[in-house]
């Protein structure tokens, strides 16, 4: 009886070490800091996201999870579309990333990219809050990342220095800067323009220096670096496409936390994407429109389009999107237009 009490004392103690290594085990797995991947900084609603992001886990963590935040796509030198690939590499550790950026490795996210898919900011709200968007989540796990939440760019709207565009016809031979998305140079060309694909770094000289005569982005960008300043007098808001952000965390980063720590990065993720979303919207969902109000005083000409000058566009740009609907895949562009179509206005 001695022999098999001390016994069983030996194996409790091992079961007790083996808690105490586990746990130690698990401490250690966690790193000192975590590397977040951005492509623009604070001010922006995007560089807020991150912001926001980070603070609320480090606090609601007590500290165990403190992130770092890389704006301008630092850790991968500035190339905005290997961002995924090195999120899921293991370079990055976690991203608010752009659905444009990631769509060349992920296709599916190309859908956001259709011209004059989503109408108004009801018609993105029906995609990322419903059926779509938890498809296109489960088509990123897949990818080898883990989504937790989404976020907004906005609609990018189109700026020159040449004049305004109120017609296709209006931007034959200008010469336009894109992001690197085969969709855009697609449009762009089908439109009469010359896309050029660079970097937002190589983009700001390209405007000085009148290399590029326009570029197309959110206004809040255009306030942010005083575009009017570098040539862009004429702006046209078309609407043609917005461009959510989605809050991802590389595979093996998210296995090595606990889950009671993945429940809170997750929630810390869904909570800052409302908020930064609110803040991409403010001024521009308004009768007003204050920013619009804002860019014109500068002495910006600022085109808001009819409908039917809107649908020249849409009629346009239609060989676009079909030959994008078969790549992106038939069925989720169905989903996408019926769900569209059932909004709550």
């Amino acid at each position: 009886m001695k022999l098999r009490r001390t016994l069983l004392s030996l194996v409790a103690a091992a079961a007790v070490m083996g808690t105490f290594a586990g746990t130690a085990s698990a401490q250690q797995a966690y790193k000192a800091e975590y590397r977040m991947s951005l492509v623009l900084n604070v001010p922006t609603p995007w560089g807020q996201a991150g912001k926001l992001w980070a603070d609320m886990v480090k606090e609601r963590t007590q500290g165990r999870i403190n992130i770092k935040m890389y704006p301008g796509v630092s850790l991968i030198q500035g190339d905005q579309t290997r961002e995924f690939s090195a999120l899921r590499q293991g370079v990055i550790d976690m991203a608010v990333g752009s659905t444009i950026n990631w769509s060349p490795q992920v296709k599916e996210l190309n859908l956001f990219s259709l011209p004059f898919l989503m109408p108004d900011y009801a018609a993105v709200d029906a995609l990322t809050q419903g059926q779509v968007g938890q498809h296109i989540f489960k088509t990123l796990e897949k990818s080898g990342v883990v989504p937790l939440a989404w976020g907004e760019n906005g609609y990018r709207e189109l700026t020159n220095s040449k004049r305004a565009v109120k017609s296709p016809e209006d931007l034959k031979g200008m010469k336009i800067r894109i992001v690197g998305s085969p969709i855009f140079s697609d449009m762009f060309s089908t439109l009469g323009a010359n896309p050029t694909q660079m970097s937002w770094a190589d983009a700001q000289p390209a405007l000085t220096s009148g290399a590029v005569d326009g570029q197309e982005n959110p206004l809040f960008l255009f306030n942010l670096l005083k575009m009017h300043t570098v040539g862009q007098k004429y702006i046209t808001t078309w609407g043609y496409m917005a461009d959510p952000l989605v809050f991802v965390v590389n595979k093996e980063i998210w296995n090595s936390w606990t889950p009671a720590d993945q429940a809170i990065v997750r929630q810390a993720a869904l909570d800052a994407g409302q908020q930064e979303i609110a803040i991409a919207r403010k001024g521009l969902i308004e009768a007003d429109k204050p920013v619009i109000k804002g860019i014109e005083a500068l002495g910006v000409t600022v085109t808001q389009l009819t409908p039917a000058q809107r649908d020249e566009f849409v009629k346009a740009t239609r060989p676009v999107y079909n030959k994008w609907k078969a790549t992106i895949g038939a069925d989720l562009v169905n989903t996408a237009e019926a769900a569209i179509a059932a909004r709550k206005k």
